[in-house]
């Protein structure tokens, strides 16, 4: 039997419409529309395509976005500079610093210069210690967070499950498994150094590929049933494949996400929840 696709677009479809609702509610409570702030330095194709998606997405929910290009030479004293005033301007809710930095810039030294609480794609210190701990107030990074949203939309059980997440990233594979650990799932990350990889991925009820290796997890990897989460995004010949052999995967496991149209859909959606989240907490409403 073929698994049941986890269908992120549609997904993001419902949530835009209910995070439009949110925005309006808000701006006719308070006058006040949130409002992401996105920094970048240079031209890479990739950050420019991105940026335009998101302007695209905040816009259709009535958000306020901003674009803050820098030259491509930009030096560490001028973005560390520009976070600083965007972190203490009251009119910017929310701020993304994207990536690659020019050669030369340290990015912990920008991140530093980070509002925590306007840091809603979750890279500061301060939200990864508190996702960590799950203590207090925080951001989670957009993609695992909406890789968790598929899932619960989804009613999977997390409690008592075995989950398995290959990858050990700050920004998706160590950020899933926390948040997996949080919702009391027993988690074991793999990485290139694991052995024998399949005979762990084989243990997995959740079994979550985020890697960046094309069609690196396999169907005979596939425990039979069990929920696969792909968030890798590769190009073979051309065409968008992600780090689980879609095919041979879809025939063992009970539920998957599809790539294109599973992960990736929710990870601006969250973005935009995550701006909002941050308006209404300066707010305090």
């Amino acid at each position: 039997m073929a698994a049941r696709i986890l269908d992120g677009r549609e997904l993001a479809k419902t949530m835009r419409a209910e995070i439009a609702q949110s925005v309006a509610d808000l701006r006719e409570r308070t006058g006040v529309v949130p409002n992401l702030a996105v920094v970048r330095a240079g031209e890479d194709p990739a950050s420019v395509s991105y940026a335009g998606a998101i302007a695209k997405a905040f816009a259709g929910a009535g958000m306020g976005f901003s674009l803050h290009a820098l030259p491509a030479d930009a030096g560490q004293e001028a973005i560390v500079e520009l976070v600083a005033r965007l972190s203490a301007d009251p009119q910017v809710h929310g701020i993304m610093v994207q990536e690659p930095l020019p050669q030369g810039v340290d990015p912990a030294a920008v991140i530093a210069a980070l509002n925590p609480a306007k840091d809603v794609d979750g890279v500061h210190p301060e939200n990864a210690g508190r996702l960590l701990q799950d203590v207090g107030e925080y951001f989670v990074p957009a993609t695992p967070a909406g890789g968790m949203e598929l899932l619960r939309r989804n009613g999977v059980v997390f409690k008592g499950a075995q989950a398995v997440v290959v990858g050990r990233s700050n920004i998706v594979g160590k950020p899933m498994a926390c948040l997996l650990l949080h919702q009391h799932a027993t988690v074991t990350i793999c990485h290139s150094r694991t052995v024998d990889l399949g005979a762990v991925t084989r243990t997995a009820d959740i079994l979550v590929a985020a890697v960046g290796k094309a069609r690196l997890i396999t169907g005979e990897m596939v425990k039979p049933g069990a929920i696969v989460v792909d968030f890798g995004v590769n190009f073979v010949d051309g065409v968008m494949v992600g780090d689980v052999d879609f095919e041979g995967a879809s025939a063992i496991a009970g539920a998957i996400t599809p790539v294109p149209g599973g992960t990736g859909p929710m990870t601006n959606v969250m973005l935009m929840e995550n701006t909002l989240r941050a308006a209404m907490r300066q707010l305090g409403v």
